[in-house]
């Protein structure tokens, strides 16, 4: 089916989703191979459950300094043209024809800037279902203003995340500072947004090992402010600790680092197997002399266009992409 926009066209997507006990994630990306192992994780999980319309949200950043994917989708590192590629990549990828056709996609524009993003604010934002509009860095007060002021405009169009609090990211502060409820039900107030951010224990980019999802926070806020968390860092904790968000009153969940972390080891381990397909058997002996590669590495394969494309490289990234996104799927969405 064609990309769902509208807002109510989306809080019904939500409001479905909700009836299922599912909760929504939210994979973005930065290339078209990300974007398509979305999607085909997505067809894959829907054929086995036998459900038309499977809800997908694929999502992007624009300059958001802790990864500026719009800029990374091109090697103009423009990203006006990385946005409309990305926007293109979706359009083509679920128009009549397509594979992912029967598939309903949400386009979502992730930590839109409330300064450096003020060019792409100024565009016309009803081809994206939903925007998380971040001024999280300012004071309370400040925050509180610009996100009002984006929700007056842009709420009766699509659905508005906002962030109360600036999210950690990890290694600034393990887990980060948790967001007190009683601020989360005031900025709700005040704001009005549709899915509400929090610190939840959570951060970007994995690797703080004292991480730890604070469900017990989610549930209070959720409390006062009714199920409309949104989670965001679920790639810095064990999915053990994220399987039953949606009794905390989470209803999405923003993914991205996961993909890339786990992606690559799977992508160099396979390449180093096969060093010698790709480079050749002379530039492999020379690199298990330099000690970089060990015995049990091919040494005598010829170099061969199967291995030594880019297409060998996306595919491999691909495949292990698309097992990721069906594990969060298989988690949270039946």
């Amino acid at each position: 089916m064609p990309l769902t926009f509208g807002r109510e066209r989306v809080l019904e997507v939500y409001a479905q989703a909700a009836a299922r006990g599912w909760v929504l994630p939210a994979f973005n990306s930065e290339n078209l191979t990300t974007t398509e192992a979305i999607l085909a994780a997505a067809k894959a999980h829907a054929d086995r459950m036998g459900c038309r319309n499977l809800p997908v949200i694929v999502g992007i950043t624009n300059t958001y300094w802790h990864r500026r994917q719009t800029v990374n989708y091109t090697h103009t590192r423009d990203w006006r043209v990385g946005l409309r590629l990305f926007l293109a990549d979706l359009k083509v990828l679920t128009e009549t024809g397509s594979p992912y056709a029967g598939l309903n996609v949400l386009v979502h524009l992730d930590h839109i800037q409330w300064d450096s993003d003020a060019e792409l604010l100024g565009w016309d934002l009803r081809q994206f279902s939903s925007i998380m509009y971040d001024a999280s860095t300012l004071p309370m007060e400040e925050n509180i203003r610009h996100t009002r002021q984006f929700v007056d405009l842009w709420a009766s169009h699509l659905v508005v995340e906002g962030a109360s609090d600036e999210i950690q990211e990890a290694g600034e502060t393990a887990g980060g500072k948790v967001t007190e409820p009683s601020l989360a039900e005031r900025y709700r107030r005040e704001t009005g947004v549709d899915l509400l951010v929090a610190n939840l224990g959570t951060e970007h980019r994995a690797g703080a090992a004292t991480s730890q999802y604070r469900g017990d926070v989610a549930q209070e806020i959720s409390r006062r402010v009714g199920p409309c968390l949104c989670l965001h860092g679920a790639s810095s904790v064990p999915a053990q600790q994220v399987g039953r968000l949606f009794a905390d009153g989470v209803r999405r969940v923003n993914l991205w680092t996961a993909l890339e972390r786990d992606s690559s080891p799977a992508l160099l381990e396979e390449m180093a197997r096969h060093a010698a397909k790709i480079a050749g058997p002379q530039r492999t002996r020379q690199w298990l002399a330099e000690g970089l590669l060990g015995p049990r590495v091919d040494q005598a394969s010829a170099a061969t266009v199967s291995h030594y494309t880019t297409c060998y490289r996306q595919e491999l990234v691909f495949h292990r992409m698309k097992a990721i996104v069906k594990s969060y799927l298989e988690l949270w969405c039946g």
